[in-house]
């Protein structure tokens, strides 16, 4: 069988030690944050992105390689099992040519070939098989056929005979792994996709149009487009098929299978190829492709999803200092929570500021209020209904008094998911849904990452066609996603909620139940070693954790950085020698930028850690995540209708996809600025000029208001 870590190895172009470490710490239970941060020696400094794809393609192959267990003893049990059929089963590096490889073994339903074999025709097909070899006839085909007409078998005459030969030879040659494989790569090389919009749905009636009659070759669609038209067809707008040179593709079979130049063999052979292929080939090879490009689309929209929430989770955070957060709303009012600079809830109130002069009146004096009865930094918008209107009450009030603090308009996707929820129940189990929803919006800004794990990745509104794609495979690389947001940034361990916790490397949901138990039963963790007296977090999740768990102002200054406790002793060596105590660390930095690392290099610290320790004693504490920034939106466009043709304002991206990103502009709809309008020049890739969260300014381009749609471009305007 195959040497998988050899062709690793070779495919990702690792060395096999490399290899060979990192499966032997992924399989000792070591997760791909922690071998990325702390394990550096062992891997030849392997990046996160290398140990995710080792691990799928290690995942990938061993599958493989159970799968070709399972296929070699059940076509052995069969007494079918060739030295060549083996060799070639044991090479394979694909599923699909596994599986090919297999059908002729594979057991199947009552075909047409097995109603043949069973009235007994398969002597009657090897016959003509044999006739196809051998370029001569000793007997007319219908004279053989003949002899197996039979009553008991029902074979009435010899056509019916031909026939049921016929469908055993078409089920042969339609289950050659070598004739579907050329098919399957013809159709990928130039098949063209052509769809239609249904009769029932008139011009200009659905989001399909483009699609109403579309051609383009399969191998230059676009994974939005395959998406969009498998969307299409699921919801009965339109049909698509792959349209191909079919006679072309029937001429390469005959010239493959035929072998004789005599006349009645050549003809029986040409029907039973063309019955082989319009039965049994076309309609599974063409889903085979539609399903290839469909799971290449799905890979390539879970990894916009992926690049998108990881700008997301990692926005920079307005900080945790004292927080006024407003859910906008009409007639219900804006709900109106306030939080203190460690994200706690600590007051309510309902305003109506959208209503009459005096609530209005009345609604301003509960904002100064508040303001000033809890010294609020930051004010927190949600981006919903009412909010632009919401916006300018608060600038109003704000003008009003003298110390104004920071008002930001926060994107709400999934603040109410979150509100319903039961972690927010949990939370919050004596507070109103709204309530809770408002606490969300200014949570995620004084840290967008601790507030936004708690919600399901898909329902943060960064996605692309993100219920259309395997939802398996979707979940799985979003939760690695979150883990590695998480451990890249560090997490408090004396303020972080359970749910937060639960990412960070090492800790199972129960253990970061332990820890929160804990807390609560002896207060705030003074060091990381008391994370050894949590029940169930023994000595390998302590290994796999500690180092990405801070401790603010706690016994050792080591605790609030991403020095792993494993390498403190080397610290404390450097302190010892250059005569300086370990709360001295900025200083201890500052000198051994002087020293030889060299000096320090044990059987287990290398260079690339002591290189990581210094970084850290530079800026102990750090938050990684950029300085924070918020957009301003143009005062008097509140809607769609206050657009103008050539405006130029400020946004913020919400979501990128394959063909652009989508902007907010401040009008509850946001607009898009196609791929053609990101920048002055070409651009392969919209990920490689905007990012979620970032600020930008746009030019309107055009507006249609009654299918609520915006283009902008960031074509010859000033970012």
């Amino acid at each position: 069988m195959l040497n998988i870590p050899q062709l690793l190895a070779t495919e990702l172009e690792l060395k096999p030690h490399q290899v060979q470490n990192a499966l032997e710490l992924l399989a000792e239970g070591a997760t791909i944050p922690f071998i990325a941060r702390y394990r550096k020696e062992r891997t030849d400094e392997m990046n996160e992105v290398q140990l995710r794809d080792l691990a799928d393609r290690y995942s990938y192959l061993t599958e493989l390689e159970e799968r070709k267990t399972v296929i070699l003893n059940a076509i052995a049990e069969q007494g079918k099992l060739s030295d060549e059929l083996k060799a070639k089963i044991t090479s394979c590096l694909q599923k699909t040519e596994l599986e090919d490889l297999y059908l002729p073994y594979r057991p199947k339903r009552r075909t047409r070939a097995t109603i043949a074999r069973e009235k007994g025709l398969e002597p009657l097909a090897a016959f003509i098989k044999s006739l196809n070899v051998k370029n001569a006839v000793t007997a007319s085909l219908e004279a053989e056929a003949a002899k197996y007409i039979s009553e008991t078998q029902g074979v009435k005459t010899a056509e019916e005979a031909l026939k049921g030969a016929s469908d055993i030879l078409a089920e042969e040659v339609a289950e050659k792994a070598e004739l579907r494989a050329y098919l399957r790569d013809y159709l990928l090389e130039e098949g063209v996709f052509v769809s239609r919009i249904k009769d029932e749905h008139p011009e200009g009636t659905t989001k399909f149009e483009m699609y109403r009659n579309y051609q383009i070759r399969v191998k230059n669609i676009a994974p939005h487009n395959m998406l969009a038209l498998c969307r299409g067809e699921a919801e009965k707008i339109l049909n698509f098929e792959i349209a191909f040179d079919e006679d072309l593709v029937l001429s390469y079979l005959e010239t493959e299978e035929i072998k004789t130049k005599v006349r009645a063999v050549r003809d029986f052979y040409q029907a039973m190829l063309k019955d082989a292929f319009n039965r049994l080939m076309k309609t599974s090879i063409i889903g085979e492709v539609i399903s290839q490009n469909k799971t290449y689309a799905d890979i390539e929209s879970i990894k916009t999803f992926e690049t998108n929430l990881r700008e997301l989770l990692l926005s920079a955070p307005a900080g945790m200092k004292p927080t006024l957060a407003i859910d906008p709303g009409f007639r219900t009012g804006c709900k109106v929570a306030v939080l203190d600079q460690t994200g706690k809830f600590l007051e309510y109130q309902a305003v109506f500021p959208h209503q009459a002069a005096e609530q209005r009146n009345k609604a301003a004096q509960t904002i100064k209020n508040l303001i000033e009865k809890y010294k609020i930094e930051l004010i927190a918008i949600g981006n919903g209904t009412a909010s632009r209107e919401t916006d300018e009450f608060v600038l109003e009030v704000l003008q009003t008094i003298d110390r104004k603090p920071t008002k930001v308009m926060v994107n709400e996707s999934g603040a109410s998911i979150y509100s319903a929820s039961k972690v927010a129940l949990e939370e919050f189990p004596d507070l109103d849904i709204t309530v809770r929803g408002a606490i969300s919006i200014g949570r995620r800004l004084q840290d967008p990452l601790a507030e936004l794990v708690k919600i399901d990745p898909k329902s943060i509104g960064v996605g692309q066609y993100q219920h259309d794609v395997d939802q398996k495979l979707l979940k799985k690389k979003l939760d690695e996603t979150v883990e590695s947001c998480v451990n890249y940034v560090g997490v408090d361990l004396n303020t972080a909620s359970k749910e937060l916790l639960t990412f960070v490397s090492g800790i199972t949901p129960t253990v970061a139940n332990n820890i929160i138990a804990y807390r609560n039963q002896h207060g705030a963790f003074k060091n990381r070693r008391q994370l050894l007296k949590v029940a169930k977090l023994g000595p390998k999740a302590f290994e796999q954790a500690a180092g990405f768990l801070r401790i603010r102002g706690g016994e050792n200054p080591l605790d609030n950085t991403a020095v792993h406790p494993e390498s403190y002793s080397v610290v404390e060596a450097i302190a010892t020698d250059l005569n300086l105590a370990l709360n001295q660390v900025t200083q201890i930095a500052e000198n051994l930028k002087k020293t030889n690392l060299k000096k320090y290099v044990t059987d287990t610290v290398g260079e690339p850690t002591l290189r990581d320790i210094l970084g850290e004693l530079e800026k102990p504490g750090r938050d990684p995540r950029a300085e924070f920034k918020y957009a301003t939106f143009k005062a008097g466009i509140k809607e769609i209708k206050d657009l103008q043709v050539g405006m130029e304002l400020e946004g913020i991206v919400t979501n990128v996809a394959n063909f652009g990103a989508f902007v907010d502009i401040g009008v509850h709809q946001d607009g898009l600025v196609h791929i053609s309008q990101l920048a002055d020049r070409f651009v392969d890739d919209p990920k490689k000029v905007v990012k979620v969260g970032q600020v930008v300014n746009v030019r309107v381009l055009e507006v249609n208001e009654k299918l609520k749609r915006i283009s902008l471009s960031m074509k010859a305007v000033k970012q």
